[in-house]
């Protein structure tokens, strides 16, 4: 078996996953997901897709706040999605976890409301970046919308620019390649700080 993936896990290195809840709720990155789910303005009948679920945090939020919404939570690593579906069965919550990718999404096209993506993004490259949004566009249903927080937009001193793939998200980095992935009306919502580096709400129509 190969000790090598093709992605990046949520602490970077397998054997850290489980120091991952703790590090999310003591960063703060908790209060980030409920206002991403405020954001989405989920209705009782909608298909709900959280792409880059990890372990299940934002699925899992909106699961509780809108138990009338069908709630899938997807991401490339099988030891976060058993972790997820383990939380999930615990507190009751029906959500289908998928194992994929952003880039090959295992939906049929419009097959959901709304899609959100929570500090997924800048795991992918620019190129990778507008190929997941075009497959997200794609399962998007007609009216549906993305919703997104990652780092990025304007933050002069934020000391994970020293970081590459985050820098890259500076600026309008991320509602450009929005834009070449074909979405429309988007926007930048708003933004809060993460271990001194900005994170940046967007929202796009499909």
């Amino acid at each position: 078996m190969s000790t090598t993936n093709d992605y990046i896990p949520a602490m970077g290195r397998n054997w850290l996953l489980p120091l991952y809840d703790p590090f999310t709720q003591l960063v703060g990155a908790r209060s980030l997901h409920r206002h991403l789910v405020a954001q989405a303005a989920i209705g009782p009948d909608h298909d709900v897709l959280d792409v880059g679920t990890g372990t299940g945090n934002v699925a899992l939020t909106v699961a509780r706040r809108h138990p009338a919404a069908t709630v899938n939570g997807l991401d490339p690593d099988p030891l976060a999605l058993a972790r997820a579906e383990l939380k999930a069965d615990r507190a009751g919550l029906p959500v289908r976890w998928v194992r994929g990718f952003g880039g090959d999404l295992p939906f049929e096209g419009a097959s959901f409301d709304r899609v959100l993506t929570a500090l997924a993004l800048h795991h992918l490259d620019g190129p990778a970046q507008v190929t997941a949004l075009a497959e997200i566009r794609r399962v998007l249903r007609p009216g549906g919308s993305l919703h997104i927080v990652d780092f990025g937009g304007e933050h002069e001193h934020n000391p994970l620019r020293r970081n590459r793939r985050l820098a890259a998200n500076s600026g309008d980095a991320i509602p450009q390649r929005l834009r070449e992935a074909g979405f429309t009306d988007v926007a930048e919502t708003g933004h809060r700080s993460v271990l001194g580096s900005r994170c940046t709400f967007f929202k796009a129509a499909g």
